[in-house]
């Protein structure tokens, strides 16, 4: 009997084997749970053949955060697989170029909504798309990087991130009283699709480098994968509104 056995859960953000959101729908498998996968557009075929390499094939229904209604829809594609949801796990991001790589002072604000929309407010908008399918308890979790400090050429990803954060705590407060758990799980840098979109990602692999106190492996997302499935799981009942870093410790290191 693994830690999710008999649990249903969604997760978004599939796209590669590399990817966080890859390893936490495998292990989440190998704990006993049930999974389906979103994706959408182009990507779809993409997600749709990368679900063949877990443990068991997932189904992928389509799914676009900024679309209402393939929200509206959610529930429904999600009952075509699952009974229901005990857990939701938001790995979304996305800024256009014009919002990374030190443009920080001229990015303009169609670019910066863009950015917010997809990777903050989603987490709201899909929380609550996903709400009708929980029943008397429920985790949802984030898949975040550490907003706290400005990184070099994250610019405004990093200040959708602290958004991110910060919607993440306001998610808790409210859906508390349905007994759902809201969580963030903020990795450190690992060599995913999404990272290639970051212009200068090296820099931050050697910051991890020179200051983890334990050695990170960047091109190994198991141990923030382990970190969200532990807390889809129910070894953390009264856990809500917290930031899990699983980062090597860098969070807590002085420059």
């Amino acid at each position: 009997m693994g830690i999710l056995a008999g649990k249903q859960i969604l997760v978004t953000g599939v796209l590669t084997d590399s990817s966080i959101a890859f390893h936490i729908a495998k292990i989440a498998q190998e704990e006993g749970a049930e999974i389906v996968l979103s994706s959408f557009g182009r990507a779809m075929s993409i997600t749709q053949r990368i679900a063949t390499r877990l443990p068991k094939t997932a189904p992928v229904i389509e799914l676009d955060v900024s679309n209402k209604e393939h929200l509206a829809n959610l529930a429904s594609e999600v009952k075509k697989h699952l009974s229901g949801l005990d857990g939701l796990v938001h790995s979304i991001g996305f800024a256009p170029e014009a919002a990374l790589g030190g443009n920080f002072l001229n990015t303009e604000w169609e670019d910066v909504a863009t950015a917010l929309h997809v990777s903050a407010y989603s987490f709201k908008s899909l929380s609550m798309a996903a709400l009708p399918l929980f029943g008397e308890s429920g985790s949802i979790v984030g898949l975040d990087f550490d907003a706290t400090v400005a990184w070099p050429k994250y610019d405004w990803m990093g200040v959708a991130k602290a958004a991110l954060e910060s919607t993440s705590r306001y998610l808790a407060r409210d859906l508390g009283p349905r007994n759902i758990r809201v969580n963030l799980v903020a990795a450190g840098p690992i060599k995913t699709m999404a990272a290639k979109s970051i212009p200068g990602f090296e820099e931050f692999e050697s910051v991890w480098n020179e200051r983890a106190p334990l050695k990170w492996d960047v091109s190994d997302p198991t141990p923030a994968a382990q970190a969200t499935v532990a807390l889809l799981s129910d070894w953390f009942p009264k856990t809500t509104a917290e930031i899990i870093h699983v980062d090597g410790g860098v969070h807590g290191m002085g420059a």
